[in-house]
């Protein structure tokens, strides 16, 4: 018998007998992360509302021109050339944007920006005028 297969029959049943056969951890202390509110009611930073929310984010930088700042929305619009990392052509989007990206920046400002994109849209992590 080769050595592979006779590791695999040695290791297949301590793995299997590692599974907890199913059962659900009822007691809140066996769950490390468990806290005494749940996370539905926990409050929300604004810094915290996209980057939260569980999705894979996908990094990349890029370089443009503000068009408009929007503080109710939190939003900065941006007119950015092409980004190779995420395989976007040139165009003109909003990106979510913390309080104090939003002041340090204003229409018309050339700007090179670090953004993390998911499902939920894209935010700007850093951004500074060129």
């Amino acid at each position: 018998m080769r050595a592979s297969a006779l590791m695999t029959m040695l290791t297949l049943p301590l793995a299997l007998s590692a599974c907890d056969g199913g059962e659900e951890a009822t007691d809140t202390e066996a769950m490390p992360m468990a806290g005494s509110m749940p996370a539905d009611n926990r409050p929300m930073s604004e810094d915290a509302s996209m980057m939260s929310s569980g999705a894979e984010m996908r990094m990349a930088s890029a370089e443009g021109t503000v068009t408009a700042i929007d503080n109710e929305a939190g939003t900065i619009t941006i007119e950015h050339g092409p980004v190779p990392a995420v395989d976007w052509p040139a165009m003109t989007m909003s990106f979510e944007a913390d309080a104090a990206s939003r002041q340090g920046i204003a229409v018309g400002d050339e700007v090179t920006f670090d953004f993390g994109m998911s499902d939920a849209g894209s935010r700007i992590t850093s951004i500074s005028k060129k």
